[in-house]
């Protein structure tokens, strides 16, 4: 299942609408990385809002995708974490700690759009590491 990913200014936002496959997540880390260098996207939100389950290997390929994205230059936001999936990801011992997470993606995109002030103000260098 094709995970869509719109561009808004210098941000993709990319909106998981159900449960993936082990080989769709892997396809979609492609395509996002592909997409993050064609538009040379400073941010990147993937929004798991619809989500109520999220495996280990799902899970850690989120925190791929923050790290990857983060070595291309952009920030990636994870949105909408369920209550039922923080939950049961702090039981298997997983966590977004290595990178941002937001309620959902209103305030995902101010996140986003406040580093992207800051690192204009700064000349590009907020703090990244």
């Amino acid at each position: 299942m094709p995970v869509p990913i719109l561009k808004q200014g210098q941000i993709l936002i990319a909106t998981v609408r159900a449960a993936l496959s082990d080989s769709d997540t892997e396809r979609f880390r492609d395509v996002l990385m592909q997409r993050v260098s064609e538009s040379r996207a400073k941010g990147i939100i993937v929004d798991i809002t619809a989500l109520d389950v999220l495996d280990s290997f799902a899970a850690r390929s989120l925190q791929t995708i923050a790290r990857m994205t983060r070595l291309r230059g952009a920030d990636t936001v994870i949105v909408g974490v369920q209550p039922e999936v923080a939950f049961a990801m702090v039981q298997l011992g997983l966590a977004f700690e290595d990178m941002d997470t937001a309620l959902d993606l209103e305030e995902g995109l101010a996140l986003l759009n406040q580093k992207l002030e800051l690192d204009k103000s700064t000349g590009g260098r907020s703090g990244a590491g």
